[in-house]
């Protein structure tokens, strides 16, 4: 594990981070760790904007699939097939 040395944090911000290592039981390095990766995560996840284009293309990949099937094959009645299974 990386080792990151934090020069000169102000106290009064040191002292939240001890005081909220505290309310929550752990260390102030397990409080920073916290902090950061909940930072990190925050930023690497998509925006809206991006689900809304991601939830779009899906969209469309779904209506090219849908229109590319072939309309020339005579499906069966599931109710037919489910009926037929019964009967056995």
């Amino acid at each position: 594990m990386a080792t990151l040395h934090a020069l000169n944090i102000p106290d009064e911000l040191y002292k939240q981070l001890q005081e909220l290592a505290k309310a929550e039981n752990s260390s102030v390095n397990a409080q920073i760790i916290k902090i950061l990766q909940n930072a990190l995560r925050t930023k690497t996840q998509p925006t809206d904007d991006e689900r809304r284009k991601n939830v779009l293309r899906l969209l469309e990949e779904s209506r090219l699939r849908r229109e590319s099937r072939r309309t020339d094959v005579e499906w069966p009645d599931s109710t037919e097939l489910i009926r037929e299974d019964r009967d056995r």
